[in-house]
């Protein structure tokens, strides 16, 4: 980990005492904890009678697993959040009408105690619509097919699944005691997601379902309020929130709710074949600060940890099994710096102005054009001030109570007593961490330690390029791929066959005929006579596509096969139920009697792999007789199972499988779905950048990386899926590619980086109150830390003076104190972290008279 743990406390006692009862309330009694009351006015929260200033953190439960949950939940404390946040998944909970599942990666009973234990509160985002780039916005895909049922308006059936799906859920929390007035931590439900953006579209059918969405959850009686994010008609007794990378202008619909931002995303989902997104730290700290300094009262990071779409779970279509998001903590749950340190430091320069905040009503002071102070001053003289540079060029040194104040474009500063800097939004002392993907050698009882899988036992599984068996049915013409396979399955056949006369000039002169395809989505292959020909895909911007490839004939009876492919199902929009998937038109072009239209031809359908059936990826078919040894498996061959027995890798680091040199498909570790896998590359002509610009409106195609690079290489595995030895992983490769190249990676932090000047707010800020804010001195500081069980071996770059660039790519500038390599290797080299002081102490303080000096310091972990 870049931050070390401490152990999980495992007891919560919730710090409830006195019932004050205002606008709205919401209260038990119970044997757990008696008046655990959540209560709420226009300024915030209110818990058992004091108003709460709250940072939340998403946290999706289906996307780590329980092993993991513990460490995310506990790292996010340290980081400064009061509040887990999460949906609930009903596809994934509802597998069928009243068929309810609550196991593995969603036990969310589990997880919720695991949050309450923590000492922390939650939000419970029922739903059950979640979006969230999950698969069909977490609606089960069987509530489609019963009749008569239209999704997310006023419509009986669906209505009635969800009003039960919801009740069962909240009954589960009740029995479980989670809710605020049980002694649980659930403090706040929300009813409906985003369905203001498109409740236009289903009329006045959709305005009667908002009200009658409103009304059934606020029967349930759960004892705590209900929200409903981006809903611009809502009723009385629900709170309206906001989502956006901004909501610093946010104002609530009535004058009686809090100011609640349910989703700040401090970074974007990827689609296969896109850039990988970025956004800087010092715009998602700007965004949070300026959403207090304007009144904000709780405020959630969407995701604080993304997490994996394990399995088929991602949504879309084509978003990546990873779900990253550039979040706080990352995918493999490891604190991401300098995002999360620079997050907690803000989390506590905020805290520090909590009372005064929430007791007291701001003053607005215009310090220029694109500069201004927000003052909370309350009866007893306490006071705190935001003071914000809108300005997205220009640094501004500003007058606020007879003193100056700098301010860096586009950055805000929190004066917790309207005197000291204890916090901009733009300058990141954090330490940056450097971490890189290591390969790890595979081994097993029947394998010496070795980088690749070259000469050792493998298993393979063949599929046929056609229908196995028999067809489940035929068709004329073309059938939509979800309605056929109701998403029990990526994979669904099409095949038919032609006559080719012999004398036909693409047999004879050396030409071609063309393949000429239009489809609904999302991804196709297409096998003329058992021979791939032809690959079509949409993207994630346009599922649809069309393409023409010219295809090799014989002579007589020719079998076309197509393999059509979904990539995640469609997860938000009007009506995006109906939207479907699959071939639309086939025809061959470049005959003599001119084009050949196979739409309206008689085809047979098979419904998935012959492989899922047997289920060969898990439990006894793992050991099936269909699985063929061999040392030498097939390389660049389509549709082609391949089984081949591991040890776990080495050591506690994360591990990511590494599909580089493989196609497209589907990977298992012992019956465990790792999911979707395709290195898909971007484009090499889109706009990626190497440094980032904060300054301005983030949007998700800013700061982006990857052009020219497979959007995702590697495949996150928990370490709680591997056991010692005999781990079986098992790859269903659709196009071809090398097996012997797979790898398995760890997930280390190598090199770690600062780059601070002197004048950054570095106040002691847990002292800061303690010290009654007067004589308090700037002690402008870089803590450097390694991974526990690592220590600083190296420093590769030490300057303080005037350095420039990045984390390595540091370079001395013109003023340069020569013994700071020196220093810092005494201070440093051989420990698990250091503290340095920033021109104190034995760099030369002296250097470049009337200048602005920094540190710029970079060692190794090791």
């Amino acid at each position: 980990m870049g931050m070390r743990k401490k152990k999980l406390c495992s007891i919560f006692i919730p710090p409830f005492t006195i019932l004050v009862v205002l606008t709205c309330v919401f209260t038990f009694s119970s044997a757990a904890a008696a008046n655990y009351s959540i209560t709420y006015d226009r300024r915030s929260l209110i818990i058992n009678g004091q108003r709460k200033l709250l940072i939340s953190a998403s946290i999706h439960y289906p996307r780590s697993v329980p092993a993991m949950w513990p460490g995310l939940v506990q790292l996010a404390k340290e980081g400064g959040v009061d509040v887990i946040e999460t949906y609930v998944f009903w596809n994934g909970h509802e597998l069928s009408p009243n068929n309810y599942y609550f196991g593995g990666r969603y036990d969310l009973v589990k997880f919720c105690k695991i949050v309450q234990q923590a000492g922390m509160y939650m939000i419970l985002r029922i739903g059950p619509f979640v979006a969230a780039e999950w698969n069909f916005g977490g609606v089960p895909v069987w509530l489609h097919y019963v009749p008569g049922t239209v999704f997310r308006t006023d419509n009986e059936p669906f209505k009635y699944y969800m009003q039960k799906f919801m009740t069962y859920i909240v009954n589960l929390m009740k029995q479980e005691k989670l809710f605020a007035s049980q002694g649980g931590p659930i403090i706040l439900t929300q009813a409906k997601n985003e369905y203001g953006y498109y409740e236009a579209a289903y009329g006045e059918g959709g305005k009667r379902y908002a009200l009658w969405a409103a009304r059934m959850a606020n029967s349930q009686n759960t004892s705590v309020p209900w929200m409903m994010c981006q809903q611009f008609d809502v009723p009385d007794h629900v709170i309206d929130t906001c989502n956006s990378f901004y909501c610093d202008q946010f104002k609530p619909i009535s004058p009686n709710t809090p100011k609640i931002w349910t989703e700040n995303w401090p970074g974007w989902f990827k689609t296969f074949g896109s850039r990988d997104p970025h956004r800087p730290v010092e715009d998602v700290a700007y965004s949070v600060a300026r959403f207090f300094q304007k009144g904000g009262s709780l405020h959630n990071y969407y995701m604080y940890h993304g997490g994996t779409n394990f399995g088929r779970t991602s949504g879309g279509p084509f978003i990546t099994t990873s779900y990253d998001y550039d979040a706080p903590i990352d995918e493999y749950g490891l604190a991401r710096l300098p995002k999360w340190g620079h997050l907690k430091d803000l989390h506590k320069a905020i805290k520090l102005c909590e009372n005064v905040l929430l007791g007291s009503e701001p003053s607005l002071l215009s310090l220029g054009p694109l500069q201004e102070a927000d003052v909370y001053e309350d009866m007893s003289g306490n006071c705190a001030a935001f003071i914000s540079n809108m300005d997205d060029k220009n640094d501004k040194t500003v007058q606020f109570r007879n003193k100056s104040y700098y301010l860096p474009a586009w950055s805000v500063s929190i004066l917790p007593d309207c005197k000291n800097v204890v916090f901009n939004t733009a300058k990141v002392a954090y330490q940056t961490s450097v971490v890189e993907m290591v390969p790890s050698n595979f081994t097993s009882s029947t394998l010496s330690p070795n980088r690749d899988l070259k000469g050792v036992t493998w298993e393979v599984y063949q599929e046929k390029a056609m229908i196995w068996g028999q067809a489940d049915f035929t068709n004329n013409g073309f059938v939509d791929h979800i309605n056929t396979t109701k998403d029990t399955t990526d994979y669904l056949w099409y095949t038919t066959s032609f006559l080719v006369d012999e004398n036909e000039d693409c047999l004879r002169n050396g030409s071609s005929a063309m393949l000429l395809v239009e489809s609904k989505g999302h991804a196709l292959h297409a096998f003329v006579n058992e021979k791939l020909q032809a690959t079509g895909t949409g993207n994630g911007t346009v599922s649809t596509f069309k393409f023409m490839s010219p295809i090799i004939l014989k002579a007589g009876k020719n079998d076309i096969a197509i393999l059509s492919m979904t990539v995640g199902l469609q997860n938000a929009g009007p009506f995006y139920d109906w939207v479907g998937a699959g071939p639309s038109s086939v025809k061959i072009l470049g005959l003599k009697n001119g084009t050949l239209d196979l739409s309206r031809y008689t085809w047979a359908h098979k419904i998935g792999l012959q492989g899922e059936h047997l289920k060969i990826y898990q439990g006894d078919g793992l050991n099936s007789s269909n699985w063929v040894s061999t040392t030498e498996p097939p390389k660049e061959q389509p549709l082609t199972w391949y089984k081949i027995v591991v040890d776990s890798p080495p050591g506690n680091e994360p591990v990511g499988l590494d599909v580089i040199h493989m196609g497209k498909g589907l990977a298992w570790l012992n019956g465990e779905e790792i999911g979707r896998y395709w290195p898909r590359k971007s484009s090499k002509h889109e706009e990626c950048v190497l440094y980032c610009n904060y300054r301005g409106k983030f949007s998700p195609n800013k700061c982006s990386t990857g052009c020219g690079e497979p959007t995702q290489r590697w495949y996150h595995i928990p370490r709680s899926w591997f056991k010692p030895s005999g781990n079986v992983l098992v790859i269903f490769e659709e196009k071809g590619g090398d097996p012997t190249q797979i790898r398995f990676f760890q997930r280390k932090i190598s090199v770690v980086c600062a780059h601070v000047s002197e004048d950054h707010p570095s106040f002691d800020l847990n002292y800061f109150q303690k010290a009654g804010n007067e004589n308090l001195t700037n002690k402008a500081t870089v803590q450097l830390v390694c991974p526990m069980n690592a220590r600083i071996s190296a420093v590769k770059f030490a300057s303080f003076g005037t350095p420039t660039g990045n984390c390595g790519s540091y370079a001395k500038g013109d003023c340069h104190d020569a013994n700071s390599a020196s220093f810092i290797e005494k201070v440093c080299l051989h420990r698990n972290d250091c503290v340095l002081e920033v021109g104190k102490g034995n760099f030369n303080t002296g250097l470049c008279p009337g200048r602005a000096k920094r540190l710029a310091v970079e060692v190794v972990c090791s």
